[in-house]
């Protein structure tokens, strides 16, 4: 009787101390999933399961170790539309930052070309002075073929009242005439819109220049 007695207590003994440890290693391998996922839901409840929610699919999820502690994060699942836009927005941002270093590298090279005022204002006058002599060319080049138009007017004198009777060669003389005094004022013109593209681009400089001269301490902002 008492041998029975003591091989059931020894039985019960046993089955306890299994299920503890059933349960310990269950607990520690973080149940069937392998943790425990925690979220906070769009409502504002806090969810936790042995799976990743569904409720917070759209959302961050964290999964836990039996200590509590975080064992990964779970990125939110995107729809395809929301994969795309999240995709433009880091290329928009990638491109942010590409035009912001371009534009530092820009501003580093301009103050290295110019570490202040009166190396600005050096080149500006011998980009002028370049303008300048190649408009007073073609100017000089207007009045020589203004000189020859006299003399092409003298010989035309005779045919004035119907230039077709004119001799080929003084037509083919005034034609030539008018069509290049045609192009130097072209030349005249367009040299002097370079001018001010020139003194447009120093300007917008010298706005840039002042601030980069005023933080490098060897600069002089004027």
């Amino acid at each position: 009787m008492r041998t029975h007695n003591f091989l059931a207590i020894l039985s019960a003994v046993l089955l306890l101390v299994g299920g503890a440890a059933t349960a310990q290693t269950t607990a520690n391998s973080g149940g069937p999933s392998g943790g425990i996922y925690s979220c906070t839901d769009s409502r504002g409840r806090i969810i936790t399961a042995d799976r990743p929610i569904a409720d917070c699919i759209d959302r961050e999820q964290r999964e836990l170790n039996p200590s509590g502690t975080t064992r990964r994060t779970v990125e939110p699942t995107y729809t395809a539309r929301e994969s795309a836009e999240r995709e433009e927005r880091a290329r928009q941002q990638s491109l942010l930052q590409a035009r912001q270093l371009e534009e530092r590298r820009r501003e580093r090279a301009l103050l290295v070309r110019y570490p202040n005022a009166a190396a600005h204002n050096r080149e500006r006058a011998e980009a002028l002075v370049q303008i300048d002599a190649v408009t007073q060319a073609a100017k000089k080049r207007l009045a020589e073929l203004s000189d020859e138009r006299k003399k092409i007017d003298e010989e035309l004198e005779f045919y004035k009242s119907d230039i077709g009777r004119a001799p080929g060669a003084v037509r083919r003389k005034l034609d030539d005439n008018v069509q290049s005094m045609a192009v130097q004022n072209r030349f005249v013109s367009d040299q002097e819109d370079e001018k001010k593209r020139v003194n447009s681009r120093f300007d917008d400089e010298r706005i840039k220049l002042r601030q980069l001269w005023t933080s490098d301490a060897g600069g002089t902002a004027k």
